[in-house]
């Protein structure tokens, strides 16, 4: 059995939806873990879910850099441990430095929350292993700063490397400009950085993770990372 930590920085919301779905879907292990901890109380994949990470003052996920969970979060990464950030958790790996580019404000300058297509892009990541190439899932977004950019160069990286693990489609899996709900630079929904284990996803897949939500396509997400860990 592996063991998830739940990052809770002032502002997160959805720690407890990932907690549920660590727990009571996949049955793992799952812990907490605060900001000012700083110490990963053995925790094999560290989650840092969605909200508003000290306020989103500044800028999202700026202020998040200092706390001082995030020296254990960064050593973790190092030692070539699962790191996975979903929406402001993905703005905080861009801001502490772990994956590359950034996230602005919405191409059109409103929140969105709403249901999206994701087109699995690379299936040899710990977020995508129990996936198919191509396969398209159906994941609510709600960000207003979701806007992927970084410059040619990186992204021309991006895609030599293979690094690039979703990006927003329509329903047959076309990438069009009405597809794309907030602008990102080549559709990107999701990262990884070169070693793969560093991840950062826009769409939230712990909240389509169940039947009784009505959409269980998240699921999938988390029962690669189980399966990545078991093989580690």
């Amino acid at each position: 059995m592996m063991k998830f930590g739940i990052v809770i920085l002032p502002g997160s919301n959805c720690d407890h939806d990932a907690m549920h779905v660590a727990k009571t879907v996949l049955g793992e292990q799952a812990e907490y873990l605060w900001h000012k901890d700083t110490d990963l109380k053995g925790s094999d994949c560290v989650i840092i879910p969605g909200g508003f990470a000290y306020g989103d003052y500044l800028r999202a996920g700026a202020l998040a850099k200092f706390a001082p969970v995030m020296e254990a979060i960064k050593r973790h990464a190092a030692a070539g441990g699962l790191v996975f950030g979903i929406c402001n958790g993905f703005q905080v790996l861009t801001e502490v430095g772990l994956l590359p580019g950034a996230l602005m404000r919405n191409q059109h300058l409103r929140f969105l929350g709403r249901d999206v297509f994701l087109r699995t892009e690379e299936t040899d990541t710990p977020i995508t292993n129990q996936l198919g190439a191509g396969q398209i899932l159906r994941v609510p977004i709600a960000h207003g700063e979701g806007n992927y950019f970084a410059d040619d160069a990186v992204l021309d990286e991006l895609e030599r490397n293979h690094q690039v693990v979703f990006r927003y489609c329509d329903a047959e899996g076309r990438l069009t400009a009405e597809a794309n709900p907030n602008g990102s630079a080549r559709s990107i929904a999701a990262i990884c950085n070169r070693g793969r284990n560093v991840l950062g996803m826009m769409p939230h897949p712990e909240r389509c993770s169940e039947p009784l939500l009505g959409n269980a396509d998240g699921l999938g997400v988390f029962r690669s990372i189980v399966a990545a860990m078991a093989r580690a």
